[in-house]
């Protein structure tokens, strides 16, 4: 099933096989002439043929057939085609400063209510050279400009909308093409004890593809052991617990959640790995549940060893609800007194949960549609 009212963020970058349609009869026509005349024309005529370019045209549509262009580009001589972005602002007159390049992108969805705990996020990863976005699912971006920070980061804003619909349409895999890692996180955790560099560092060293930061049990919700902090390793990659009829976990399992397998809270992507998962969120899927089972097929090779939970450097989870949620004050900003209500007799954390569930349901139907209807498509952990 494809949505019909999907936005399309950027042009899909594929082999131009528009050019090679249209140079394929180009060429073939072309060689039926310099053949058939070879048989029929003196030698000093073909010398005339050769004379006209008929030869050099020949080795030039090689040469073109042999191209790669985004779509779109035939019509541009190839070398003012400018193919990879970034989401560094730049000045209105003059040219930035040659700072040191962000490498890693960190974005969140944020409410007004949880600026407490943004505000600390964000100035600890500006401060370690990261890119900053804050996805506004409650519509409220001026109430944020007492913040020094306000304006260096990038603010989108879409009344209550998922983060995963934010990543879907703002973070495509060539815009964000050029940061190593994307960390893509929940507002209502805290950072007290995480340190963004050193983070990169753990994972760059233990060849994380998807991972995330293990949570204090001391301080934290906790909905999966496996995301509990270990306090004698630097990274864990599975959980070992007993359970009836083999649901337990031990030294061989191979599957999530086991093994292979993080939470969606404060997931944290390579630029390959992002690539992959991009294409998975599913455009009318806003809550993405069911993506976490699936990861494995992104993670750039064994899932067993290249998806893990860092110890070394942990987050706290306060568990603080409030997407679908009623703003409890107004809050006074120069775009006046905003107040968000809902259907009578709705309580929007229950609407929002039963949604996140027909969601499940619908993504396991449509993936178990798709392996079965893709016969060229080989499953690698089977």
């Amino acid at each position: 099933m494809k949505s019909r009212d999907r936005i399309p963020v950027v042009v899909e970058r594929k082999c131009s096989s528009s050019c090679l349609c249209s140079l394929i009869p180009a060429t073939a026509l072309l060689w039926m002439i310099y053949f058939i005349g070879s048989s029929y024309v003196a030698p000093e005529s073909n010398k005339k043929l050769s004379m006209w370019g008929v030869a050099d045209l020949l080795q030039s549509s090689n040469k073109c057939k042999n191209q790669c262009r985004p779509l779109g580009t035939e019509s541009l001589p190839e070398g003012i085609i400018t193919n990879r972005t970034n989401l560094q602002m730049r000045p209105l007159w003059g040219f930035p400063k040659k700072d040191k390049t962000s490498t890693s992108l960190f974005a969140v969805a944020v409410g007004i209510e949880q600026k407490d705990l943004v505000h600390k996020m964000v100035k600890k990863f500006l401060s370690s050279g990261f890119v900053v976005m804050l996805f506004h699912y409650d519509g409220i971006v001026d109430g944020w400009k007492n913040f020094e920070w306000s304006d260096k980061v990038i603010h989108v804003s879409a009344r209550n909308q998922t983060k995963w619909w934010f990543a879907k349409r703002f973070l495509h895999p060539d815009i964000v093409s050029e940061y190593s890692y994307i960390f893509l996180w929940d507002e209502d955790l805290g950072v007290e004890d995480f340190h963004p560099k050193k983070y990169v560092s753990i994972i760059e060293h233990e060849g994380l593809e998807i991972s995330q930061p293990a949570l204090d049990p001391s301080k934290s919700e906790v909905h999966h052991q496996i995301t509990a902090r270990g306090r004698k390793s630097m990274v864990h990659r599975r959980i070992f617990k007993h359970g009836a009829n083999r649901t337990g976990c031990d030294g061989d399992s191979k599957a999530p959640p086991c093994t292979g397998w993080i939470e969606m809270m404060a997931p944290v992507f390579s630029r390959t790995a992002w690539r992959c998962v991009w294409y998975m969120i599913q455009n009318d899927l806003i809550h993405a549940w069911g993506l976490d089972m699936q990861l494995g097929y992104c993670a750039q090779g064994d899932r067993t060893k290249s998806i893990g939970v860092v110890d070394a450097e942990y987050i706290v989870h306060y568990n603080r609800p409030t997407l679908g949620g009623t703003v409890g004050k107004n809050h006074s900003t120069k775009s006046g007194n905003k107040t968000y209500s809902h259907p009578q007799g709705k309580d929007p954390r229950v609407e929002v949960r039963r949604q996140s569930y027909i969601e499940l349901d619908i993504f396991k139907k449509r993936w178990e549609k798709a392996v079965k209807n893709d016969k060229c498509w080989i499953d690698p952990y089977q």
